[in-house]
């Protein structure tokens, strides 16, 4: 695990960044949140950009010096095992994005194929992961580093020393990745303007762009398509082959895709727990569970469930209490990663 002292460089959290991420509309304040559940699985060697073309569902040359290409790694029957940002850091070396709590998994499934390929997978637990948030980071970086300035850009320095890549969400919203004295030289030089926050905040942000990163407990149990990765630019439908392409083309094709994320809100202050259940509050029937949850503001719950999809959506409840579908940031269809542009 990296080391932590980066962030006694920031301004202690207000009581309007609370742990609960209440308060944050990134108008005023600009964040930075320690990523301690995310890491970086390197790829590194001559056969690296082979090894993972068979692998990923994004062609690693959508992966260049601007764009840093969402991507899943399934089964051979086309779950997902993790969902990733790929990051090209040098001629012969990825960077994959993800939850700590899954990369060993995929680390293990991986290696079962790099053993053919003259390509080497490494943890990077020396890396440092922050996500920076705020209307005004263009001023507060802008003099520090050049940003990129479309979802999923990126920004790599020549030394490898530092990515800076880009997330969805409506508010600019940046990951750092450098080593821990890296990370601490970037926060001397703009303490001032930062103010450190939890990472439930950087989770409701996640749930308010209708984006689920895979962990642990949902390693394995759905297609891409169920959390909405291709309308996220996760998914390729013309790159040739890799390890469960054929079971996530059919289902696209032959509309075979009856579950989906979607965003919903409950009027509690109760927490809500991952894995709770969606029904129909009309039968009690089970009709999905949450995979994400977040306190919005006072009484309020954000969450992100994965639902099966009717043609005329019935009333829903979480724990006895409503659960009002709020509307998701993008249009539920294709979006090709050939399409992104910085």
């Amino acid at each position: 695990m990296s080391h932590p002292h980066w962030k006694t460089l920031l301004q202690h959290p207000s009581d309007e960044l609370s742990s609960k991420g209440t308060g944050f509309n990134g108008q005023h304040d600009t964040v930075i949140v320690p990523l301690e559940d995310r890491v970086v699985l390197e790829v590194r060697g001559p056969d690296s950009e082979k090894f993972l073309q068979g692998q990923a569902s994004a062609s690693t040359a959508h992966a260049t010096a601007t764009i840093a290409p969402p991507a899943v790694f399934c089964t051979p029957k086309g779950r997902a095992i993790a969902n990733v940002q790929m990051i090209k850091a040098a001629p012969q070396c990825y960077w994959l994005l993800l939850e700590r709590s899954i990369a060993d998994a995929l680390h293990k499934h991986l290696a079962k194929y790099a053993a053919f390929y003259k390509a080497e997978l490494t943890l990077r637990d020396d890396i440092a992961i922050a996500g920076l948030a705020g209307h005004q980071l263009d001023e507060v970086l802008g003099a520090t580093m050049t940003l990129p300035h479309a979802d999923w850009g990126v920004r790599v320095s020549t030394d490898e020393e530092l990515a800076v890549t880009r997330h969805p969400h409506d508010m600019m919203r940046l990951v750092l990745i450098a080593p821990n004295d890296k990370l601490a030289e970037l926060c001397r030089s703009m303490a001032t303007e930062l103010t450190l926050a939890a990472n439930d905040l950087w989770q409701r942000l996640d749930i308010e762009a209708g984006l689920l990163w895979l962990d642990e407990p949902q390693r394995e149990k759905w297609l891409p398509q169920m959390f909405n990765w291709e309308a996220l630019a996760g998914i390729s439908f013309k790159k040739g082959c890799y390890t469960g392409q054929e079971v996530v083309a059919r289902a696209h094709y032959r509309g075979q895709v009856k579950k989906r994320l979607m965003r919903l809100s409950v009027a509690t202050a109760e927490p809500i727990e991952t894995g709770a259940d969606i029904k129909d509050a009309t039968s009690d029937k089970t009709l999905g569970e949450v995979v994400r949850s977040a306190a919005a503001d006072e009484g309020h719950i954000e969450v992100l469930a994965v639902v099966t999809t009717r043609d005329d959506m019935p009333s829903l409840t979480i724990n006895d209490q409503p659960a009002h579908l709020k509307p998701l940031p993008y249009v539920l269809e294709r979006r090709d990663p050939e399409a992104l542009s910085d």
